[in-house]
């Protein structure tokens, strides 16, 4: 007979496999973080001293004023670490993700894979969600490897980047492939005084990033490394 307390054990296991469920295919939509620093320097040694592992270059932005350096979140998930590129000259405009006001680094969004990107935007401005154009953006890595892209625009801001903007990497090897491995992402999460408002408009984008309510808009991402799980928190 099946006491009460392996009944209880049962119900425990299965809510628990169902949360892990739950937890990876949320996790699944995340390409990558985005890690915006005034140096890229900085960025790059402040994230060393997190997880103990040095980011890989990733490569110029062409006529953005940008270069970025990576660490690897998993087979197809990565970590950006997005800062101002001195060889290029100053944008005309303000650079992307507040660079240029930026006073120490920070994690300032999250981006999401996705295909048949005209359709996905098209769908989700019938639901409201004005999320951004789709364009094209290249940059070449250190070893001459170009890689290109087709992404929603990332100057368009949806709830303070907690709404994503999508990106398809195509025929391109993905970027997680050669960068710095060692890390990997265990749990992604928004906090919003109006969470359940921000979670409908991830849902009409097909995506599961759990919402939780919290005094201002911020993104959570929970690290693993050799050195143990770090949160780090990027707030509005």
């Amino acid at each position: 007979m099946r006491t009460p307390a392996f009944l209880a054990l049962l119900v425990i296991a299965a809510l628990t496999v169902c949360a892990s469920a739950q937890t990876d295919r949320y996790l699944a939509q995340v390409d990558h973080l985005v890690y915006a620093t005034p140096d890229l320097d900085l960025g790059v040694s402040t994230i060393e001293k997190l997880f103990g592992i040095r980011a890989t270059p990733g490569g110029q932005h062409p006529g953005l004023g940008t270069r970025n350096a990576l660490v690897a979140l998993g087979s197809s998930t990565y970590l950006e670490i997005i800062g101002p590129d001195p060889a290029q000259p100053k944008p005309a405009g303000p650079r992307r993700f507040g660079i240029d006001e930026l006073k120490e680094p920070r994690l300032i969004g999250w981006v999401a894979k996705g295909t048949a990107l005209e359709t996905l935007v098209a769908r989700a401005r019938l639901r409201g969600v004005q999320i951004g154009d789709v364009m094209s953006g290249s940059r070449k890595r250190p070893d001459g490897v170009v890689l290109s892209w087709r992404y929603t625009d990332p100057a368009v801001v949806l709830e303070h980047r907690l709404i994503p903007y999508v990106i398809d990497w195509g025929a391109s090897p993905h970027p997680a492939a050669t960068a710095a491995q060692g890390a990997r992402l265990i749990a992604l999460r928004a906090e919003h005084p109006e969470p359940s408002r921000v979670e409908k408009m991830l849902r009409d984008l097909g995506l599961d990033l759990p919402v939780a309510r919290g005094p201002q808009a911020a993104l959570v991402a929970t690290i693993e490394s050799s050195k143990g799980r770090v949160e780090i928190r990027g707030a509005s």
